[in-house]
């Protein structure tokens, strides 16, 4: 722990996450951001593993991030919170739950190759919470960055609508980018690349200073649109006062009516102290920003029509409530991650939405009920945890070793119940059969997965019932395989991955009758069982029905219960390829019995024997598990995915055009779909999404039937012969 650094209000904070697609340089230009800052004595470097937000060593590694990561930079007054997220398809999700603690999204574009896929997918999350944007062309050193005012704010222009405007003017010549013009006060900086991210203040350079009023002019312009009194002063004087225009900007980027622009580059460290300056007035504070929606659980207590007596109103109601960010509220505060370090425990990192949180706190986890007290109040400088005294409303801190608190949780002062609504997760993409390498891997797996699950919502760990598999689900494969090398690195838990086994079924078609006898002589007493039993199909998801239909006690009453057992035990080892028989009705009529030789053992054997003699006649069939599913993706690629679920045996139910494209509805095989995750990022350049559920089984066709049933192994019926 470091030394304990300052407090700040709620209008001395600025919340940002940055988002963008993957290789935009998002870690570099935090790395720059805080150096500029002077919060780090060099400028950490992604390619050395140095960069404070990429700390993890799977990250590190693959030289991406997987997770959110915080930092934050001390900067004239104001304490920048930065949250880094993932670009990467599969890790979107995390990009996705950094938004709600946030005020504002900091959206870095490639200046080399413009808005790509995630960019716009980021756009998009940011759109749906009502998040301001404010965009940076980063990576502008790059001999092949787009210059000056040209494609890049066209094209994001058409994209994302005409409040996209330029806010800055990037400088750029034979030395390449160096600088940056502020088109608010019309003054030039200029920096060394390469340096300390500090820039000097001096005079637009001549080439440029028609094309810096013209932009400037049109700044002028769509900041007084709409805005009656800018208009009249704009017509009036030909301008607006400096003053004005920067209230009236923060304004117009607080409400969505401008997208500014700006241009950096991370890697040279250009441009990042304007850029925190920029942030600084223009970013929102916590508390102008829209209340937070919670769900308040009611208390009250409510007097009866009679008024002679109470009823409770406590049975779990909830209605929707509105929460202030603001010092003087309730305290209470919302978990946006979970992280478990090897020295700390679990890392529970929140954002204080009401009230001033103090050391020691007497808190109550409204989700679970249970009572938390906070010790060493920290602030995250990457994987450093700095402490502080107190953290007020619309901060964002950390704290470690709560007993019960995990991810989405609201805490909060007894009483004063309320649940904020965390990011929905999406479901996970795919499954895999995960197993143990020894014995004592298989020990450790469990408790070891959780704690990857606390960290990650999108991780899930099951035990198929169907198949006895233990199966661990994710976003995809290479997120399936940092779990795996997580297992193996932090818990030295060492598994193998397969590929999950489809949990087929067998039915039936026709109807049957057969006998099953069971006789065995032995020195003594010895076995004797005799059954006649009908099976008929039942409707799909039927399941099994068992009728008892014996007259005259042919078979004595407390044997009908082992021919039952006899039969189930049957069905479950199947009988042609060794799957589950079901969707099946027996009803027995008619055997025999032995008054010595009789019992439970010998009718249970025989009510097996006749259950494979019906089945031998009773026409079996495989069934194969047929899935729900819901894809996503631009229009363009509709046609493209619709042939390609033919060829997965699927059938397209219908389509419908979203805000974010069109949605195809379709059902599909399991076996068909276990690796279509990785199918969609292909076929739509990692701007599609699904999600898929069982829905119900089908008789597999011929052709399929077959495969399955050349690979599997016919079941071993050990049963005594007759």
């Amino acid at each position: 722990m470091g030394d304990e650094m300052n407090t700040y209000k709620g209008s001395e904070i600025r919340n940002v996450a940055v988002v963008g697609h993957a290789h935009s340089g998002k870690t570099t230009l935090i790395s720059a951001m805080l150096h500029a800052a002077r919060m780090t004595d060099e400028m950490g470097s992604v390619e050395e593993g140095s960069a404070v937000t990429a700390y993890d060593d799977e990250e590190i590694a693959r030289r991406m991030t997987m997770s959110n990561a915080v930092a934050f930079a001390e900067w004239t007054g104001v304490k920048i919170n930065l949250l880094d997220t993932p670009g990467f398809h599969m890790f979107l999700h995390e990009a996705h739950a950094a938004m709600l603690p946030v005020e504002a999204a900091l959206v870095v574009v490639n200046a080399q190759v413009g808005v790509e896929a995630m960019t716009d997918r980021a756009w998009n999350y940011a759109a749906e919470m009502q998040l301001p944007r404010i965009l940076v062309l980063n990576q502008m050193d790059h001999p092949k960055a787009t210059v000056g005012d040209g494609c890049s704010i066209a094209l994001m222009q058409k994209r994302w609508g005409r409040q996209v405007a330029a806010v800055q003017l990037p400088i750029v010549d034979g030395q390449g980018f160096h600088g940056v013009i502020d088109l608010v006060t019309m003054q030039a900086f200029d920096y060394e690349p390469g340096g300390n991210g500090r820039g000097r203040m001096g005079e637009i350079p001549a080439g440029m200073a028609e094309a810096a009023k013209a932009a400037h002019e049109a700044l002028v312009e769509l900041v007084a649109e709409g805005k009656d009194e800018l208009m009249e002063e704009f017509f009036r004087e030909g301008t607006i006062p400096e003053q004005h225009l920067i209230t009236a900007l923060h304004e117009a980027i607080r409400e969505d009516r401008i997208f500014p622009v700006l241009y950096t580059s991370g890697l040279r460290n250009v441009g990042a102290d304007h850029l925190l300056d920029f942030i600084k007035v223009y970013a929102p504070a916590p508390i102008e920003r829209e209340p937070m929606v919670a769900r308040a659980i009611l208390q009250a207590v409510i007097i009866d029509v009679d008024g002679d007596k109470e009823a409770d109103a406590a049975s779990g109601a909830a209605r929707v409530v509105q929460r202030c960010i603001e010092d003087q509220g309730p305290l209470s505060l919302f978990v946006y991650k979970t992280m478990t370090d090897p020295f700390a425990g679990r890392i529970s990192f929140f954002k204080v939405i009401g009230g001033v949180l103090k050391n020691d706190a007497a808190l109550v986890n409204y989700t679970h009920g249970e009572s938390e007290r906070p010790a060493h109040l920290a602030v995250m400088q990457g994987r450093k945890a700095v402490e502080v005294a107190e953290l007020h409303a619309g901060d964002l801190g950390a704290v470690a070793k709560l007993r019960t608190t995990l991810t989405g949780d609201t805490l909060g002062e007894k009483g004063c119940d309320v649940h904020y609504l965390p990011v929905p997760m999406p479901e996970p993409a795919m499954t895999y059969a995960i197993e143990p390498k020894t014995r004592a891997d298989e020990d450790k797996l469990a408790p070891a997965l959780h704690k990857l699950m606390e960290e990650d919502q999108m991780v899930r760990f099951f035990r198929d019932p169907q198949t006895n598999e233990f199966l661990v689900a994710g976003a995809g494969q290479p997120h399936i395989e940092v779990v795996v090398a997580r297992l193996k690195k932090r818990y030295h838990t060492e598994v193998t991955l397969k590929a999950p086994k489809v949990p087929y079924r067998e039915t039936i078609r026709g109807r049957a009758e057969a006998q099953g006898r069971h006789k065995k002589q032995t020195g003594g007493h010895g076995q004797f069982g005799d059954c006649k039993i009908r099976i008929e199909p039942l409707l799909r998801g039927g399941g099994f029905e068992f009728v008892n239909d014996v007259f005259g006690g042919a078979i004595p009453r407390q044997f009908i219960p082992a021919v039952e057992k006899g039969i189930q035990e049957s069905a479950a080892r199947g009988f042609l390829a060794g799957y589950p028989v079901v969707d099946f009705r027996v009803t027995v009529f008619d055997g025999s019995y032995h008054d010595v030789d009789s019992n439970e053992i010998s009718f249970k054997l025989a009510g097996r024997i006749a259950f494979r003699k019906c089945m031998e006649q009773a026409k079996p069939v495989l069934l194969e598990p047929m899935m729900k599913v819901e894809i996503e993706a631009p229009e363009e690629f509709a046609g493209t995915l619709m042939a390609d679920l033919n060829s997965r045996r699927g059938r397209v139910q219908g389509m419908e055009t979203t805000s974010n494209g069109a949605l195809i509805h379709a059902e599909a095989p399991m076996a068909e779909m276990l690796s279509y995750g990785t199918g969609l990022i292909s076929m739509t350049q990692g701007r599609g999404s699904f999600h898929m559920e069982m829905d119900h089984y089908d008789v597999a066709s011929p052709a399929v039937a077959e495969k399955i049933l050349a690979s599997a192994k016919r079941p071993a019926h050990e049963d005594a012969e007759e």
